[in-house]
């Protein structure tokens, strides 16, 4: 590969990316010239930066090669002290934890902005704004207020059943009590069986008139 600084490198540790800017941002979108590549370049330096010694990393010595209109091209950091590139693994680990800060850059995210052989970052889990201990405890206070509603609807319901039953009973013993019996045409009196007394219709003339 033939690097834009005109010199010859192994590019086995070269990195290809790709952007999708109009699809992007549409109308919106900027135009990819020197600026956006020296741009580019600066954010991969500053990335490197961040890596344990590797703080000498200069923007210089991020290259690219084979950019095209389309926007794709190649990169990779060089080390000039030893004039060999950096190992993809120290590159790729340094753009996969500055993966956001790169977007942010270009207004892009990982699905239009492609680092081909780095895969994407994955959005750290959100925490819920409600902690789980309240959730599952608000679950179960509805479910124990609807279980005592339900018991007290069902022992209100079955009381007003017993309560409409009782009255009938009430009726038609005093209508067996208040009964009447009517022999040779004259009324009689049934028995009175609650009090103890005996009806005085039943009663024989001798009966009536010697006392006890």
């Amino acid at each position: 590969m033939e690097w834009i600084d005109g010199t010859s490198l192994n590019a086995e540790n070269a990195f290809k990316v790709r952007l999708s800017i109009r699809t992007a941002l549409g109308d919106k979108a900027y135009v990819w010239d020197t600026n956006e590549e020296y741009l580019f370049r600066a954010m991969v330096a500053f990335s490197m930066r961040k890596v344990p010694s590797r703080e000498a990393t200069e923007i210089s010595h991020v290259l690219l090669c084979n950019v095209t209109q389309r926007v794709s091209f190649w990169f990779v950091v060089t080390d000039p002290s030893r004039n060999h590139t950096l190992p993809a693994v120290e590159v790729q680990s340094a753009i996969r934890m500055n993966r956001n800060r790169i977007n942010n850059a270009f207004f892009l995210n990982d699905r239009t902005l492609e680092f081909l052989r780095i895969p994407s970052t994955l959005a750290p889990p959100m925490d819920p704004s409600v902690p789980i201990w309240i959730i599952v405890f608000g679950v179960i206070f509805c479910i124990v207020i609807v279980a005592t509603a339900l018991l007290v609807l069902s022992g209100i319901r079955h009381r007003r059943r017993n309560n409409k039953g009782l009255p009938g009973l009430d009726d038609a013993e005093d209508k067996c009590e208040n009964t009447i019996t009517v022999e040779n045409g004259i009324p009689c009196d049934p028995l009175d069986t609650k009090g103890g007394h005996i009806n005085d219709g039943f009663l024989t003339e001798d009966e009536r008139l010697t006392p006890l």
